[in-house]
């Protein structure tokens, strides 16, 4: 009886890595066939230096300090 629970364990075990194995080729090979929306869009934001955020923030400060340092001047 116990023999038999392991067995069906092992073999359970096996089917569960096999397919694993399969889903997991037929994305990598999915995404290297075709060129899909959310790769393209994945790739392109993954290339894209973030602009948008750290330069706003950039000229934020710097305009603060400007102002400040005008603040300065005037006192």
């Amino acid at each position: 009886m116990e023999s038999n629970r392991l067995v069906l364990a092992v073999v359970l075990f096996i089917v569960l890595i096999v397919a694993i194995n399969l889903a997991m080729f037929a994305i990598a090979r999915g995404a290297a066939k075709g060129d899909s929306r959310w790769t393209s869009s994945l790739r392109d934001s993954l290339s894209k230096p973030m602009e948008g955020s750290s330069s706003k923030s950039m000229d934020e400060l710097r305009r603060q300090v400007e102002a400040l340092k005008e603040h300065e001047k005037k006192e």
